[in-house]
């Protein structure tokens, strides 16, 4: 087994939309949120790479695959929710989103972000939460929430054919 991202492997993306949505229906079923259609659709679109969507994008998306424009509020009312229920990550520097791979339970966001090909890998480790946590109680600060965005190459764009691969 590797302990490279999956998003930075090739692999059946198909799988990673079709479990996302999966597990988004099952939370919010078991926490009595609404997974409206339109919410699901968000989802859907969010999770279809490993590229952070900004609301603009989505919204361009949404019409292609509707015969009526979807209004600002609207896809910002979406992201909220999904937000909400752990189902999105903003990524701030992006003023983007991403699907979170692990929603089932509450935690900081922590993500390497590609500077050439886009692609963002959430990484789920408490020692960086706990690091950060013990820093901000050593200075006198009371933490309330913190994400980190770490920017670079992955390793397909750092290969020597410019990422070729590709990571879908």
């Amino acid at each position: 087994m590797t302990d490279t991202p999956l998003a930075f492997r090739p692999h059946n993306h198909g799988h990673c939309v079709r479990s996302a949505l999966a597990s988004a229906r099952g939370l919010c079923s078991e926490r009595g949120a609404r997974l409206t259609p339109l919410r699901e659709q968000v989802l859907e679109l969010v999770w279809q790479s490993h590229r952070p969507l900004g609301a603009y994008q989505l919204m361009d998306q949404l019409a292609e695959a509707s015969t009526r424009r979807v209004a600002p509020p609207t896809v910002y009312r979406a992201l909220d929710f999904l937000l909400e229920q752990g189902l999105i990550h903003r990524i701030n520097t992006l003023n983007a989103y991403v699907g979170c791979p692990s929603p089932e339970h509450r935690h900081a966001s922590h993500f390497l972000l590609c500077r050439h090909c886009g692609v963002a890998v959430e990484m789920d480790d408490d020692a960086i939460s706990r690091t950060i946590g013990e820093n901000a109680r050593e200075a006198g600060f009371l933490l309330e929430s913190h994400s980190l965005e770490v920017t670079g190459l992955c390793p397909d764009c750092r290969s020597p054919d410019g990422g070729s691969q590709g990571h879908e």
